[in-house]
């Protein structure tokens, strides 16, 4: 009975794996060699905005906890080292954090205003624009504003 358990499970398996190698993700006006005139693609910039890089995204804390954390249990034994693991923890995140901050600051961001041809308006944040003007006609691809 186990036996037949056994492969009943494989011969599921195998079938759920062939069936999903047929499946595609690809959406047909994405595929090589098709090019679409998708209307929500498309637009004209209408303004270009220049503004400050945002400032943590909480990587550096969480990082510099870990290490802070990972540190501070190499001191002590038992409650000395349950306190010197939380210090180093919080420690190592607010130090994290700072560094963090200091290297995003300066960094300027663009926020470009689009005027799509189906008639919406989207705000695309790039952290550089190299040619891209006001008037210029763009397709966006991936998140990103390209002129054409």
């Amino acid at each position: 009975m186990n036996n037949t358990k056994t492969k009943f499970a494989a011969a599921v398996l195998a079938g759920v794996a062939l069936l999903s190698g047929c499946a595609s993700n690809t959406p047909q006006s994405q595929q090589i060699g098709y090019i679409s005139n998708d209307s929500s693609t498309y637009g004209t910039i209408e303004a270009i905005q220049v503004m400050q890089a945002r400032g943590s995204s909480g990587v550096g804390a969480v990082t510099g906890g870990l290490i802070g954390g990972l540190l501070g249990n190499q001191v002590g034994s038992g409650g000395g080292r349950t306190a010197a693991t939380v210090a180093g923890a919080v420690g190592g995140a607010v130090v994290g954090n700072n560094v963090e901050n200091n290297r995003n600051a300066g960094k300027e961001e663009y926020q470009i205003s689009v005027r799509m041809d189906n008639g919406e308006t989207r705000m695309v944040n790039q952290d550089s624009i190299y040619d891209l003007r006001v008037g210029n006609r763009v397709r966006l691809i991936d998140g990103r504003l390209y002129r054409y």
